[in-house]
């Protein structure tokens, strides 16, 4: 069967043949061989992937489409929608994960041959991995529904011949999620981790609102593991379970639907439940639910959902399971809650509440809770809270800054080791004991006979003692010593008098010419990068910072920046340009930047940098949206010069870059000593003469 119904825009063609989206229209204009659109909207049209690719193979501008790109691009453009693509898929990888040699017998055939005898096949694998089909998320798909997707089955096994059938599943699941990211509500993995770690390891998992299934898919593997998971959404429900049922041999149960309304496991009685619910939700359940068993500790008012997923969670354990659930900051201290809170803590059901950093999931502009709680088998007798406030870990803090950068952390972005070590180092001496030793600023066991007040606020920083004044009088000398010598530097570096002159009118040339020649080599940025590679992005470039950015895993698609290469941002209209030096080198890059590689023999890199940085060269090269500037690069221009009078040129650029580093760090520096004088002044560790 030909795979003419799977389309791609304009941006795969690029994509596939590692062009801008305005070379496409370039070639749709220039070149009346160029397929004609087959679907789309006359903004937007899209193209038969086999014609495209046969187009571009003819014209000299593509060898061969990769693998991945190819498999990908039948996902996106399958005509049921990616989402379908994506099941089906995943059901042949389960097949070929399971039972490799059944998929070789069934696709040595004709796409009509494999389609047919795919259904028996499939259910082979799916009924005992996923339960009855009145029970499951994944029913087994019909011949005539998997007739279209049979090319993209025949792509995604050869991908999985070459990565294997769960890398396979997570780099097209990992895509789809990128492309969509409004559609979805994920849990970051390294914070689903992290909450796996907090509930201990677990024969039997629910997750009750398990979207992608990051979740469960953090739980340690065990031998008979049985993971449960539900969700409203019946697509997230199905991609969940075949995303686990690839990770492991383990039995997996998923269930479409509302789970506070129509629980799929109302029997259920779990060693561990994990949930990141939905937040503040009105349509709950609240009329419908108001005489419900699961309510043991209070009937959620209307507005405290994330109370109603708190206590349906308890509801689900075995007496002494544990159930770790993320909670925004609200459901801590609204006054609608506190007599639920207090019934948590009177029982000792509710064992720690834990603040993360701004950023550690979506909403990314609030800082998260962590609540972990206990199906107690007796009322303790003088129960104690564990409160842990980790926002200092977000890179704006004084000791526990300190702290980060002690445990590895690195500039300009969330460090998940630097929080998960200090989390789980306050968390497991208190579950072993049931108190834990008092960090100022960080965390404190607090008896919950403080905490029984009129409001029952469970807010960790309100509890907390204040940490010393900027990590306490010996760091503030020393931050103030370190500030003296940056200032000192700062002055050395003051760029040097100059006379008035006039401007001098060279020959110029543009960065394109300059990449025609070969004198440069131009890269974009990326959608993917390698595993644990960090990735340099556009705020690290104007803010002078260590890469901090991430990117779904993707080896083919990483551009990895060199020692010397000049990496410049498109967006923003800023005139910004850095030059990579060996601190940098080795990280991916980013969305929203240009790469330069100099060719040394031509080019000086300081001398390109500092030139692409002109106010007005960056005008002439800008184009204005409505809401945005983008700078097209290749406008951008140099002048004519030998290369020895370039580097001239490069030193004093040089030495202006080191400058304003300088000023940057004595700005974090002044910032750091005047906060921290705030905060000793006001405790008392400071005196005011």
């Amino acid at each position: 069967m030909q795979d003419n119904a799977t389309e791609v825009t304009a941006a795969g063609i690029a994509r596939l043949a590692g062009v801008g989206r305005a070379a496409v229209s370039n070639w749709r204009r220039r070149h009346a061989d160029f397929p004609k659109p087959v679907g789309g909207t006359e903004t937007s049209p899209s193209f038969a992937l086999a014609e495209v690719e046969a187009w571009l193979r003819d014209q000299g501008k593509l060898a061969e489409v990769p693998l991945r790109e190819r498999v990908w691009q039948q996902l996106a453009g399958h005509p049921e929608g990616p989402v379908t693509a994506l099941v089906h898929a995943g059901c042949a990888l389960l097949l070929i994960h399971d039972r490799p040699t059944d998929w070789l017998e069934l696709s040595a055939g004709s796409d009509e041959r494999l389609a047919a005898l795919l259904p028996a096949a499939l259910d082979q694998v799916i009924t005992p991995r996923f339960g009855a089909p009145r029970e499951r998320a994944v029913n087994t798909p019909t011949g005539p529904e998997l007739l279209p997707s049979a090319p993209l089955l025949r792509g995604a096994a050869e991908l999985a011949a070459e990565s294997g059938a769960r890398q396979t599943y997570e780099f097209l699941l990992g895509r789809h999620l990128d492309n969509n990211p409004r559609q979805y509500t994920l849990t970051p993995g390294d914070l689903a981790a992290l909450m796996a770690e907090l509930a201990g390891p677990a024969r039997t998992s629910l997750d009750p609102a398990c979207g992608t299934g990051a979740l469960l898919r953090a739980v340690a593997p065990k031998p008979d593991q049985e993971l449960y998971g539900q969700d409203s959404a019946p697509e997230l429900a199905a991609l969940s379970a075949l995303r686990l049922a690839l990770q492991g041999k383990a039995a997996v149960r998923t269930a479409a639907g509302d789970t506070l309304r129509a629980d799929a496991h109302p029997t259920l009685q779990a060693d561990v439940v994990l949930c990141h619910p939905p937040f503040n939700e009105r349509n709950w359940g609240h009329d419908e639910l108001a005489y419900d068993a699961r309510w043991e500790y209070g009937f959620p008012a209307r507005t405290e959902s994330e109370l109603a997923w708190v206590q349906h969670a308890l509801a689900h354990l075995k007496d002494g399971g544990s159930a770790v659930v993320l909670m925004p900051p609200a459901a801590a201290s609204r006054r609608s809650g506190r007599r639920i809170r207090a019934d948590l803590l009177r029982r000792g059901a509710l064992r720690a509440v834990i603040a993360l950093p701004i950023g550690a999931a979506p909403p990314y502009n609030i800082p998260l809770h962590i609540w972990v709680l206990r199906r107690p088998e007796k009322a303790p007798a003088q129960p104690e809270l564990l409160l842990v406030d980790t926002g200092a870990l977000a890179g704006g803090g004084t000791s526990l800054l300190e702290r980060s950068r002690e445990l590895g952390g690195g500039r300009g972005g969330l460090d998940w080791q630097a929080v998960r070590t200090a989390v789980l180092d306050a968390w497991r001496p208190f579950e072993r004991t049931g108190s834990a030793r008092e960090e100022p600023g960080f965390s404190r066991a607090v008896p919950v006979i403080e905490l029984l007040d009129d409001d029952v606020d469970l807010a960790p920083a309100r509890h907390l003692p204040p940490a010393a004044a900027g990590g306490g009088t010996e760091q503030l000398a020393d931050v103030r010593e370190r500030l003296g010598e940056t200032l000192r530097l700062t002055a050395d570096l003051t760029p040097p008098e100059t006379q008035p002159a006039q401007p001098v009118r060279w020959p110029l040339i543009t960065v394109g010419e300059l990449a025609r020649g070969g004198a440069l080599l131009l890269r974009t940025g990326g959608n993917g990068a390698p595993a644990r590679v960090p990735v340099l992005t556009d705020h690290d470039v104007l803010a002078g910072t260590a890469p901090s950015g991430t990117l779904p895993e993707g080896e083919d698609e990483a551009v990895l920046v060199e020692t010397g290469d000049v990496v410049v941002p498109v967006l923003g209209g800023g005139s910004i340009a850095r030059v990579v030096d060996e601190n940098t080198a080795g990280a991916a890059l980013g969305r929203n930047l240009t790469l330069l590689r100099p060719d040394p023999a031509a080019l000086d890199p300081w001398f390109l940098a500092g030139f692409l940085r002109g106010t007005a060269n960056n005008r002439q090269a800008s184009s204005y949206a409505s809401t945005a500037t983008r700078l097209d690069v290749r406008r951008l221009q140099l002048p004519r010069l030998p290369l020895d009078e370039q580097r001239e040129y490069g030193e004093r650029f040089r030495a202006l870059a080191e400058f304003e580093d300088a000023l940057r760090r004595a700005g974090r520096l002044g910032e750091q000593l005047v906060r921290g004088m705030y905060d000793g002044l006001t405790d008392g560790t400071v005196a005011p003469l």
